[in-house]
């Protein structure tokens, strides 16, 4: 959804606590042979790609699909794809898949990523595949429309006139334009269902009768669209922040900000109660209105040269997506408010990174739904949202996404996610309930449409997608359900069917408790530039 979590350090993740009731699948799989001959040609990874250093233990390879997969005679493209190899053969359990969402994400490198991050007695009974969805980084083609795109310094997302906001709509039908005339030919061929398609043509490469599935955020809507074509192909599934598929995906967008809103207001709040270290203000206001005020001078004066209002918006955005942001974010909003020391904000402007996920988040997007076809109908829901105090992303979230309404390719009807014949083997959804990205009436909504899925509730967590990030009481249960299929049993009449509670110490961080101790960390915590 919108940006994706930076990648940053992990350490593996322990198994401790208790197992929960009821068993699925247990015991050594019969889904995949470890002997079974493999159709893709395997060789080393590259490293120099998003997550590459997850990749050292990895090998890589293409797998080729078709374009159009109601002609499968027809053109060819190909999917990245990387794989470590389980260890534990005599419990080998298949092969587990992962996507980090998006859509427009790099997943090759969970493959390392997901080895890393589950416990290692856990890992090694997988074959753990990580893949480029179809247009991303290492697939074949990868879009790229226009790579200077999101340099600095760009317009001020909050157009003050239709002038500033012309500005934004002619670059975004610029940048639209420019897909169209690169990638038209592929442009209507980028629905989640051929994605979906895909992943069981790596499926079939890889020789395998079933597959395993871990999904983060928009992952989650990917794993539904696959289990509601292929549900007889899935053994085991892992869906964290789950997609409300409701909202795809423009209502998405409209609630996202909300949720925005409301997370940047509790990281406003955090600082407000550190204010004797960084002297951003003693009241969540307080700190909002120092926010706004150096957001405001950036517009006359960009920090550094480099950041104005925009960039400073989405470098503070991610502590509204994670909670492993506030002290970095923090520190570096003082050093400039109090010093007025550029430099540590300086470290973190995008800069140079070329246009391939945004690229494939317009192209998958706008073909997967429908979008309001009149520009009236955005500005006015972005208008009516501003003025009403959800100031932080709406203006933003319009801008993200407003290549697809110039689009050159036609969306279709939303595809009709769901398990109306009760199929799909049990399986786990996790939903944290402050997360922003993906908010959370998206478990309960995927839970009502798998009647075999379990959901499994984490009370108070701000952070976006925050399994395998070091809440033992979470990780703990995916790592048994991993290991043997045990679930919690579904409770009739519950919106939730288990509970955890967020970590306070990754939750709501101590800066001093965390300068003389080690916090818990995972997947997600930044230690330092991304």
């Amino acid at each position: 959804m919108k940006r994706l979590v930076l990648i940053t350090a992990a350490t593996a993740v322990g198994v401790g606590g208790t197992a929960v009731a009821v068993s699925a699948g247990v015991g050594p799989a019969t889904t995949a042979n470890p002997a079974a001959a493999s159709n893709i040609t395997w060789g080393k990874c590259p490293t120099d790609v998003t997550g590459g250093r997850y990749l050292a233990g990895a090998e890589c390879g293409q797998v080729e699909v078709p374009l159009d997969y109601a002609e499968p005679a027809g053109r060819k493209i190909s999917v990245a794809v990387s794989r470590v190899k389980a260890t534990d053969k005599a419990n080998y359990q298949g092969v587990l898949i992962g996507n980090p969402g998006g859509p427009g994400g790099s997943g090759l490198y969970l493959s390392g990523g997901l080895a890393a991050w589950l416990p290692k007695e856990v890992a090694a009974r997988y074959d753990i595949i990580g893949f480029d969805p179809r247009g991303v980084e290492s697939s074949k083609p990868a879009l790229s429309c226009y790579p200077p795109y999101s340099d600095p310094i760009r317009p001020d997302y909050v157009p003050r006139s239709v002038r500033e906001e012309k500005r934004w709509l002619s670059r975004s039908k610029k940048y639209a334009d420019l897909c169209a005339k690169k990638f038209g030919w592929m442009l209507p061929h980028m629905r989640t269902t051929s994605s979906a398609r895909d992943l069981d043509s790596i499926r079939k490469a890889l020789g395998a009768r079933q597959i395993s599935y871990y999904g983060f955020s928009y992952g989650t809507y990917l794993g539904a669209t696959y289990a509601s074509l292929f549900p007889k192909n899935i053994k085991r599934m892992v869906w964290d922040g789950n997609v409300d598929s409701r909202e795809v995906w423009y209502g998405g967008q409209l609630k996202q900000n909300v949720a925005f809103e409301r997370n940047m207001k509790l990281w406003w709040a955090w600082a407000a109660r550190y204010d004797s270290l960084y002297h951003l203000g003693t009241t969540a206001d307080a700190v909002e209105a120092t926010y706004y005020k150096v957001r405001a001078a950036a517009k006359k004066s960009p920090i550094g040269g480099k950041i104005g209002p925009s960039e400073l918006d989405d470098i503070v955005l991610s502590a509204g997506y994670n909670t492993g942001y506030y002290i970095p974010f923090a520190e570096i909003l003082s050093a400039w408010v109090t010093k007025k020391d550029p430099a540590p904000l300086l470290e973190w402007v995008s800069e140079g990174g070329g246009d391939n996920g945004f690229a494939v988040y317009n192209a998958v997007q706008a073909v997967d739904a429908p979008w309001p076809s009149k520009w009236r109908t955005w500005h006015r829901d972005a208008v009516r949202q501003y003025k009403s105090g959800i100031r932080f992303n709406s203006w933003s979230n319009t801008w993200y996404n407003a290549p697809v309404f110039f689009w050159g390719a036609e969306s279709g009807k939303a595809f009709p996610i769901g398990d109306k014949r009760k199929a799909v083997p049990p399986f786990l959804l996790v939903q944290s309930t402050l997360d922003a990205a993906t908010p959370y009436p998206g478990g309960p909504q995927m839970r009502k449409l798998f009647p075999s899925a379990t959901l499994l509730a984490e009370q108070g967590g701000k952070t976006h997608s925050n399994t395998l990030n070091g809440n033992a009481c979470l990780d703990d249960k995916v790592a048994a359900y991993l290991t043997d299929g045990t679930l919690a049993p579904r409770k009739p009449g519950q919106v939730a069917d288990v509970s955890c509670d967020a970590l306070p110490a990754l939750n709501d961080p101590d800066p001093a408790a965390l300068k003389t101790a080690k916090a818990p960390q995972g997947k997600d915590v930044p230690v330092g530039r991304p």
